[in-house]
């Protein structure tokens, strides 16, 4: 039997928000409905906590973005962890305490041969991604980066 990566859930985000906010959504948009077409106060209110309520859901349902957001800086840092071994032979782990995720992002930019020498002046002279850019010779685009 093959082992089964198992889903992660976040409980406030998965079984309270995501639910209340469902419930509050469908709920206010009805109350809305029932009062739509009258010029009131009542009339009003329903619309504007029906349109909380849907932004609060869109904000929601964006926070799964963020997620998949963080994997992929989580990804780009062990792609130059490994790139970095793999053609210096050392380990990325002293450079890296000195360097941000945007130097980090930007040195995954550069070709094997200009990487080491590359994010050592960058951790040495704390350049930052621009200054990285400029530097770099051997360009490498990546166009799976959302």
């Amino acid at each position: 039997m093959a082992a089964k990566n198992p889903t992660r859930y976040y409980p406030l985000h998965h079984f309270v928000l995501l639910p209340l906010t469902l419930v509050l959504v469908v709920y206010t948009i009805r109350r809305y409905v029932g009062v739509a077409g009258d010029d009131s106060e009542l009339s009003r209110l329903w619309f504007s906590v029906a349109l909380l309520a849907l932004f609060f859901l869109v904000a929601l349902v964006m926070m799964r973005q963020h997620y998949a957001l963080m994997l992929q800086d989580r990804v780009a840092r062990l792609e130059v962890r490994q790139r970095y071994f793999e053609v210096s032979g050392q380990r990325f782990a002293p450079l890296e305490k000195d360097l941000t995720l945007k130097q980090i992002l930007t040195l995954r930019l550069a070709g094997d041969q200009e990487l080491p020498a590359l994010a050592q002046a960058a951790a040495a002279e704390k350049l930052d991604s621009k200054a990285i850019l400029a530097r770099i010779h051997d360009f490498q685009f990546d166009p799976m980066r959302v």
